[in-house]
């Protein structure tokens, strides 16, 4: 469905009338910042699977949300929130964070750039790593914040084992690392399709769009927090 008449009368009346069942504010509320699987809302909202298939069906039907196949494990999807409600609709709970560490699978794209984004709109620090890292940063992730303009300072990409420490914001921005991270770690998720199998210059752009898209909406909810490990 085409958002671009979001907030044109019409658009808006379908809008709330989606919204007009509690349950459903509930998963637009946890789709805010991050993807889940069905069975993750299930177990956040404590409903049935039937339940949550009706309500997710009447938000697809309104074009709020969206189900994607993992390009990780290709028996699982996320759901998303597709379209952009702005400050009216959104929750706009604090989040405080001592550091934001982003994660993908080889630490050579996308978290790479989510750092980068990061940096332009917020002033908690950053930090990247992968679950698998590889050699170096993949130069078509240099290439696509340099065509954005968006200073890229790429470090090495780096193990996330060890790395993660209390008071940390961590958001996995691939479906292949929030599969396999822990599954005490909190974290949030956003589920960004990887730039490298493609290699091309459109699919750089694509994710790095999405990613400063992501970014616009969380960093203003996250504010610096006290680092508990010094006294």
């Amino acid at each position: 469905m085409d958002t671009e008449g979001l907030w044109s009368v019409e658009r808006r009346a379908e809008v709330h009338a989606a919204l007009s069942d509690v349950t459903r504010v509930l998963i637009v509320d946890a789709l805010a910042t991050g993807d889940m699987a069905s069975s993750e809302l299930c177990a956040r909202l404590a409903i049935s699977t039937n339940l949550l298939a009706h309500h997710v069906q009447v938000l697809e039907r309104a074009g709020l949300v969206r189900k994607e196949r993992s390009e990780g494990d290709r028996r699982r999807s996320y759901l998303r929130l597709v379209a952009d409600f702005g400050a009216n609709l959104l929750p706009r709970s604090v989040i405080a964070a001592r550091r934001v560490v982003f994660v993908c699978s080889r630490n050579t794209a996308r978290s790479q750039l989510a750092v980068a984004a990061w940096a332009q709109c917020s002033e908690v620090p950053a930090t990247s790593a992968g679950t698998h890292p590889a050699e170096r940063v993949h130069p078509g992730a240099v290439a696509a914040a340099r065509r954005h303009r968006i200073p890229l300072r790429a470090q090495s990409p780096r193990a996330v084992d060890g790395l993660v420490q209390p008071g940390d914001l961590v958001i996995a921005v691939c479906n292949n690392a929030h599969e396999e991270l822990p599954a005490e770690l909190a974290r949030l998720h956003w589920s960004i399709l990887d730039p490298v199998p493609a290699g091309t210059d459109a699919a750089f752009d694509r994710a790095l769009d999405q990613i400063r898209r992501r970014v616009d909406r969380i960093a203003v909810t996250v504010t610096p927090a006290a680092d508990p490990t010094v006294p």
